[in-house]
C-alpha cells in the first residue's frame, strides 16, 4: 500500500516537455493570498457599510423613522461582522504548529457563528424598537430624506453584496459568501423603508413601525439561513455534487480501477480530502505511488480550493477500509481484541 501525502511546501510541476509552460501548486502561498484577498474585501465593504450607516443615522435623528432606525441598526451590525471574520483571516495565515497541526482555519467557522449571533442581536434590537413605536406612535418627519436614505442603503448594501460574494467564491469562504448574501437581503430591507415612508406620506403613520417589524422578521430569516450553512460546515458537511466531482476526476487517472470512500471537509476556506483508489494488484509500490501522485495532481486541477490530499492505494479485490481491519488476536496475557 502507498500513501500520497500533502506537503506544506510548494509542489512544482514542469510541463515544458509537453509544450506547455510550467505551473505551481503552492499550498501555503495560496492560503496566504486567499486570506489577504478576504481581508481586502472585508476592509472595503466595512468602510462602505459604515459610511452608509452613519448617513442613515443622521437621517434617523432628524426624522424619527423607526423603520429607518431598524435598517440602520442592521447596517451597523453588518459592518461589525467584518471584525471577527477579519481576525479569522489574520489567524489563518499562521503556519501549522505542534498543537494546531492543521493550522487555524477553523477560526473562520467560529467567526461565521459569531456573525450569526451578531445578526440575531440586531434583529432583536430592531424588533424591540419597532414594537415600542407601534405601541406609542410618534410622528415621522423629513419623509424625502428618509426615502433618499433608504435608496442609499439599498445601493450601499448591493455593492457590498456583489463584492463579498465574488471574493468569497474566489477564495472558497462560506462565511464571506453568506455575509454577501446577507448584505443583498439587507438592500431589499432598505427599500422596505421607502415603502414605509410612502405609507406615512399617504396618511398611514402606522406603516413606519409595521415596516420596521417586517424588516426584523426578514433579519430573523437571514439568521436561520446563515446559521444552517455555518453549522453544516462546522459539522464537516460537504456538497454531494462536489464529492462526485472529486470521484470523477480521480477515476479518470490512468491506472486507477476504482475510487472508494472519498471523504472531504472544509477547514475555513480550504478543502481537505482523503480517498482510496484501487490499482492492479501486480503493480509495484513505486507504480502505486506514481498513480497516487497523478491522482493528487488531477484533483488539484479540477477541485477548487483544494489544499490537502491524502490518497490511499489499494490492490484489486481489497478496496476500502473494511479490508484494513485487523481480526481478533491476542498479545500475551491480554484479552483477545480486534481493530476496526
Amino acid at each position: 500500500m502507498a500513501r500520497e501525502h500533502n506537503h506544506p511546501h510548494e509542489q512544482r510541476h514542469d510541463h515544458q516537455e509537453h509544450g506547455r509552460p510550467g505551473h505551481t501548486h503552492g499550498v501555503v502561498d495560496a492560503t496566504i493570498m486567499a486570506s489577504a484577498r478576504g481581508l481586502w474585501a472585508l476592509t472595503w465593504s466595512f468602510a462602505g457599510l459604515l459610511a452608509t450607516g452613519l448617513l442613515q443615522l443622521a437621517v434617523v435623528a432628524l426624522s424619527g423613522s423607526v423603520a429607518l432606525l431598524a435598517d440602520t441598526i442592521h447596517n451597523f451590525a453588518d459592518a461589525a461582522t467584518a471584525i471577527p471574520l477579519g481576525i479569522a483571516f489574520v489567524l489563518q495565515r499562521r503556519p501549522p504548529s505542534r498543537r494546531f497541526t492543521y493550522g487555524l482555519g477553523r477560526v473562520e467557522d467560529l467567526a461565521g457563528l459569531a456573525i450569526v449571533a451578531t445578526i440575531f442581536a440586531s434583529a432583536v434590537a430592531a424588533a424591540w424598537e419597532s414594537l415600542a413605536r407601534l405601541l406609542e406612535p410618534r410622528p415621522v418627519t423629513m419623509l424625502g430624506a428618509v426615502m433618499a436614505a433608504s435608496v442609499i442603503g439599498f445601493l450601499g448594501n448591493e455593492a457590498v453584496a456583489i463584492f463579498r460574494i465574488r471574493v468569497g467564491r474566489q477564495i472558497g469562504s462560506a462565511a464571506l459568501v453568506a455575509d454577501g448574501y446577507h448584505a443583498r437581503v439587507d438592500g431589499w430591507t432598505s427599500l422596505a423603508v421607502l415603502v414605509g415612508a410612502l405609507g406615512v406620506w399617504a396618511g398611514f403613520p402606522i406603516a413606519d413601525p409595521v415596516v420596521g417589524l417586517l424588516i426584523s422578521l426578514a433579519i430573523f430569516a437571514i439568521v436561520w439561513q446563515s446559521a444552517r450553512e455555518m453549522v453544516v460546515r462546522t459539522l464537516d458537511g460537504i456538497d454531494p455534487v462536489l464529492l462526485e466531482t472529486i470521484e470523477h476526476a480521480a477515476q479518470r487517472v490512468d491506472g486507477v480501477e476504482g475510487v472508494s470512500e472519498a471523504r472531504a471537509r472544509w477547514v475555513g476556506h480550504e478543502l481537505y480530502l482523503e480517498l482510496n483508489v484501487t490499482v492492479p494488484a501486480h503493480r509495484s509500490v513505486e507504480d502505486g505511488h506514481a498513480v497516487a501522485t497523478e491522482v493528487r495532481h488531477q484533483l488539484l486541477h479540477h477541485v477548487p480550493h483544494l489544499t490537502s490530499v491524502i490518497v490511499h492505494v489499494d490492490p484489486s479485490g481489497k478496496s476500502g477500509e473494511r479490508h484494513h481491519r485487523i481480526a481478533q488476536h491476542q498479545h500475551g496475557d491480554l484479552p483477545p481484541h480486534a481493530h476496526p
